[in-house]
């Protein structure tokens, strides 16, 4: 397993790129242009004043590459697609081009924002917020588990930006509770996810209720043909905002395997990891919620305190949870790919993958938990015999070389 190198392997890389170029090519032309401006400074890029106080007090100093390139042309009303991994400032990048394009005095929904969970879609409500602040902005989050009657109290109240999950939003629209006659701006963040998820349908329905001329923004760290399929039909003139895979690096995050040759070996190995785990904060993650309560009882039955969510969970009990992990009473998380993108804990420098995710795009939402931007990270995979497969895949898709875990793991936190 040592050395598999990822060099000279043929993995469908070049099939999945042709495959994107054949569908972007609209009778031989382009279906977008490529935007590459770069804007070395946040106070380079035009933005109002109270914005960049916002942006500064958030702890913003330099943007990052998704930054640089892909806040100006949302500003300037654009279509974008933008593609990026999480953990490189997506967020922040739409957030920012929302803000600058409100009117203030119309205290009327302008912006709508998509996301695939809640917690995702909490999380972005949050930067919105923190990044509006000077700004007085009015910011919803529309999502399934809280109290209809609560969201309509709210919308009647007035707000300029509504985020939220598909299907809480189309019903607030459906209900007209939420009015869309002012929305200018439309943005789906995570759109490979929302698809994955079965969402598509629903955006549909949702944008037949927009006005014609909205401004889309498409966001997501892969581009799989469904989502491009979206844009073709929503989109007008898109730029391509691109941070290419090559740069999706998973920089500054050491990656390393342990191979526990079976699956029941692993759980022996995790407990002998598990002093090393409690010194930082750490996520791990399963393949199923069956595992995860699985996991969390083994654990706990030998005393080792951890904490797990997954989607079966209520979104109250979620939420407390994630609240106990981000303080950081509870320092270990077990958790499932459903709410790897929701996690967004400053403090995580340590990643396990107890079990290797189904799809090597997934690799990247895991791990990309730890040293989000600019911070330092650590990722241990787990990998059985049946695993080796998966974890040569990984190493092609990113380029990357995983090393075998040395014995002072606790030196490199």
């Amino acid at each position: 397993m040592a050395g598999m190198a990822p060099e000279g392997s043929q993995f469908d890389a070049k099939q999945y790129d042709a495959k994107m170029n054949d569908l972007l090519a609209v009778d031989g032309q382009d279906f977008f242009t490529s935007y590459d401006e770069v804007y070395e400074s946040f106070d380079s890029m035009g933005l109002q004043e109270n914005l960049l106080r916002g942006i500064y007090a958030y702890g913003f100093e330099k943007p990052s590459a998704i930054q640089q390139r892909g806040i100006v042309p949302f500003t300037k009303g654009l279509d974008v697609i933008q593609q990026a991994q999480s953990g490189t400032g997506k967020t922040a990048t739409f957030c920012s081009g929302i803000l600058q394009q409100l009117d203030y005095g119309l205290v009327e929904c302008q912006a709508l924002v998509l996301a695939p969970t809640r917690e995702l879609a909490q999380q972005i409500e949050k930067v919105m917020r923190a990044l509006g602040d000077y700004l007085g902005v009015k910011v919803h989050s529309c999502v399934g588990g809280t109290l209809v009657r609560e969201d309509q109290r709210i919308l009647s109240s007035g707000v300029h930006v509504v985020v939220g999950t598909p299907g809480r939003v189309f019903d607030m629209l459906r209900r007209q509770s939420l009015r869309p006659d002012m929305i200018k701006m439309f943005v789906l963040d995570e759109a490979d996810e929302m698809l994955s998820r079965g969402f598509k349908d629903q955006i549909y329905d949702i944008f037949q209720l927009l006005p014609s001329r909205v401004q889309v923004g498409v966001f997501s760290a892969t581009m799989p043909p469904e989502a491009l399929e979206i844009t073709r039909k929503f989109m007008n003139k898109p730029v391509r905002i691109l941070v290419k895979r090559d740069e999706l690096t998973l920089e500054g995050i050491k990656q390393f395997y342990v191979n526990v040759e079976k699956e029941e070996w692993k759980l022996e190995t995790l407990c002998d990891l598990y002093e090393t785990l409690a010194i930082t904060q750490s996520v791990i993650f399963v393949n199923t919620r069956r595992k995860v309560d699985w996991l969390t009882d083994k654990m706990r039955s030998r005393d080792h305190t951890v904490s797990a969510t997954h989607g079966d969970m209520d979104q109250n009990t979620r939420d407390i949870i994630m609240r106990e992990f981000r303080s950081g009473s509870s320092r270990v998380l077990i958790t499932t790919d459903l709410l790897a993108r929701g996690i967004d804990v400053q403090q995580v420098s340590l990643v396990i993958n107890y079990d290797l995710p189904t799809q090597p795009e997934n690799y990247l939402h895991r791990i990309g938990r730890s040293g989000r931007f600019g911070r330092k990270g650590v990722a241990i995979n787990f990998v059985t015999r049946d695993d080796e497969r998966m974890l040569f895949d990984i190493q092609r898709f990113y380029n990357v070389v995983i090393e075998e875990l040395p014995s002072n793991v606790a030196d490199l936190l």
